[in-house]
Formats: C-alpha cells, structure tokens, sequence
C-alpha cells in the first residue's frame, strides 16, 4: 500500500474523519469534456489502445489534476478491462459503446474461463505505477473496477441495452448459469483490485452502474453480495483497503448495501433523499457525491444552487465532493471552474 496515506484528504475521509473543506473529485473527470483528451484519443487509435497504453492512460489521468487541482486522480481505464483479460472479444464502436461476444445461454456461458489472463492487464498496473509517481503526496490515487453485476450484463447482452433485460431474464431464467459469470467476475475482480493497491492505488471503487434495475431481492443476490466478497477478498490480501461502493440507483436499499458489503463509503446518486441518507447511510460510512451532472453543464445560477444544496445536505458529516454520476461531454470547462471554487471556499 502506498505510504503517507492520513496526509490525503480523502483517504483521511474514508479513515472515518470528516473535513472541513469537503476532498473533491469527478467520476469521468478524465474524458471527452476536455481538449487535451480529445487530441489524445485521437492519437492512441481504438479505446482500448488508450486504455493500454501506460503513457497515454497515465497522461489523461493526470490532465483534469493539472486544471482542477482534484484532491484524487483516477486511473484511466474501464470496467470491461476484466471481460477482455478473460478472453472475450470486446470493442467499442465509436457513437455506440462497447461490443462483445453474447454469453446468452447456458451453453455459451460454460465457454466463458474462468481465470483471467493478467499479463493483459499489465498496462494498467504500469499507468498506476507512473500516475503514483507523478502525483504530489496530497492527491489520492483511485484504482476501480466495474461491480460483477453491471459487468456481467454487458458480458449477456454483448451491449448495454435499455434496463440491461437480457441480463435480468437470464438471471431469472438460469441462475445457476448467471451465477457461474458472476463468480467468475468477482474471483478475478478481487485479484485485479488486489493488483491495482500494490501498482500504487491508495483506495478503490466498485462500479454498480446498473444496481438500480434490480428489485430488492434480486440487489440482494447479485448486487450486495458479489461486492461484499470482492471487499472480504481484497481485505483478505491488503489488510484496511479502502473501498467506495457505487450502486447507483439503489435509494431506499443503500442502508443494506452499507451494512453488508462492508465498504468504507458509498456514492450516492442526484435523486438520493438526503435526510434518509443522513441519517441511515452517511451516520455510518462517507457519503460521496451527489451534484446533478446537467447543473454542471448549465453552470450560472442553478450550478450554485444544486453546490450548495450538497454541501448543506451533507457537509456537516463525512463528505467525498462528487457528482451523481459521470461528467457529460458537453460540459464546459468554466463550469468546472465554477464548481471547484464555490465548493472551495465552503467554510464547514
């Protein structure tokens, strides 16, 4: 694990102190809103190229650091680095997203192996490597990984899909089989996790995109569960890791999600009610977020309104500044500004 971690902001956070002047940072913060990214991504070819370019991924990691002095960078990459390391074919096409080979049956399903080849994720570990390097000791580094919940139902569909159905049916349909995928995510889920501390990574964050479309006993099944084994697995090999659980969507069911999975904070996203997660969530762990990514692009105003709404929200306990979700590509760069120096000169 790397050292000094108490003098960070956020991991002092997530340690269970509160700030003052709440440690902020953006999901997507490295991508398409800015310049310096887009002129990269251009260069590196595919998505999957940037990803795996140690140079390139460690570059856009650092970019939105160098504007917004973030108290957190995180690694560049994605959550579908595992189905790729396990042999799937995945791409993504430009406009559309990511493409994979549908493990739609049951049949298909016992194609899938079950151990991933990890020299394939090599290039992540060198970019954490190179970010830690360049960080100033302050700045938290983030590894991540997608939730085997929200992976698995892009590895079924072979694509995101309105309400991920083909995942849900087949979960209804074969759960011995869905089960056999999720397994398979979270045993190598945990290995990579465990990787991304040793490169350098100072805490983690588990990816449930999709936790929201699941009724409550399946969330139980295949969102809680999964990532409480993935938290007992890598707390098994790195002792006291630091790890935020992202269930978006999961309202009223985060109070369970906190208590069984055992994660140190959670994200919560813009249409989270705040008194229930004062005071059945954030009572117990660090909440993280939760500004409305379209104030972020309408800026003015409204942009301070739903800042200081955070802030009063949850400022008076442990707070991780975010948004609800990831920043848009329309978002403009003043907006930005705007937010972090409003958010700034909170006096907690």
């Amino acid at each position: 694990m790397p050292q000094d971690s108490a003098t960070k902001p956020l991991i002092d956070v997530l340690s269970g102190h509160r700030q003052n002047v709440p440690p902020l940072w953006m999901m997507r913060q490295a991508g398409r809103y800015l310049p310096e990214y887009r002129e990269l991504r251009a260069k590196a070819g595919s998505f999957l190229d940037l990803c795996f370019n140690p140079d390139y991924a460690a570059e856009v990691t650092l970019q939105p650091i160098r504007r917004f002095h973030f108290d957190a960078a995180i690694i560049f990459s994605d959550i579908l680095v595992i189905p790729h390391a396990l042999g799937r074919a995945v791409r993504f096409e430009v406009g559309e997203g990511p493409r994979l080979d549908p493990l739609a049956t049951p049949d298909q399903i016992a194609t899938l192996a079950t151990e991933a080849d990890f020299n394939k994720l090599e290039p992540v570990y060198e970019a954490l490597r190179r970010v830690r390097s360049q960080l100033a000791p302050e700045i938290a580094l983030i590894g991540f990984c997608g939730a085997p919940w929200t992976v698995a139902t892009y590895m079924v569909a072979g694509q995101g899909t309105p309400d991920q159905v083909p995942a849900r049916m087949l979960a209804y349909r074969h759960p011995d089989a869905f089960a056999k995928i999720i397994d398979v995510l979270v045993e190598n889920s945990i290995q990579y996790l465990v990787g991304q501390l040793q490169a350098g990574a100072d805490c983690l964050q588990i990816f449930d995109t999709w936790a929201g479309v699941l009724p409550p006993r399946e969330f139980a099944r295949w969102s809680i569960g999964p990532v409480k084994r993935i938290v007992a697995g890598v707390r098994k090999q790195v002792p006291g890791a630091r790890i935020i659980g992202f269930p978006r969507g999961a309202a009223g069911m985060l109070p369970n999600y906190v208590e069984q999975t055992g994660v140190d904070a959670v994200s919560i996203d813009w249409t989270a009610e705040p008194s229930m997660i004062r005071e059945r969530v954030q009572s117990r762990v660090a909440v993280q977020g939760n500004l409305d990514p379209l104030a972020l692009i309408t800026g003015g105003a409204a942009l301070d309104r739903a800042v200081d709404d955070v802030l009063e929200n949850f400022g008076k306990g442990r707070l991780i500044f975010n948004l609800g979700h990831g920043i848009q590509p329309e978002t403009p760069i003043a907006h930005v500004e705007q937010m972090v120096k409003r958010m700034r000169a909170y006096k907690g």
